[in-house]
């Protein structure tokens, strides 16, 4: 059966300064923990902490620039490139160029605060 989003659920986000994270699919607005789907829209100098977290991200960047940081690399994703973090491999996002970014994010099965594991 078809069911329509009508619009997303804003979720807050950790980071500074915030970043705008518009849940379309997930535990909060669609209360599916099968996957979620965000849009995720970061100003400049925007700096999350790091995360090990028990799902899957894939991460589509529609505008800007946003810099992936693991153990072993830092990737810089500009806009029509896609990137992905499996489960357990510890990750810090970031904007750290003029633009910002504006990206959509996947994770399976969906974000929930007691799965990513942020660092304190």
């Amino acid at each position: 059966m078809a069911k329509l989003i009508s619009a997303p659920t804003v979720i807050p986000a950790a980071g500074q300064p915030p970043k705008i994270i518009e849940e379309f699919f997930g535990r909060v607005n669609s209360q599916t923990s099968v996957l979620s789907i965000a849009k995720m829209t970061s100003p400049p100098a925007w700096r999350e902490p790091g995360q090990t977290p028990k799902f899957d991200e894939y991460t589509v960047v529609l505008r800007g620039e946003l810099q992936v940081e693991t153990r072993e690399s830092v990737h810089r994703v500009g806009a029509g490139q896609a990137i992905v973090i499996s489960a357990g491999e510890w990750v810090r996002y970031s904007t750290p160029g003029a633009e910002g970014a504006q990206y959509i994010a996947v994770c399976l099965p969906a974000f929930s605060p007691q799965t990513v594991h942020r660092d304190e």
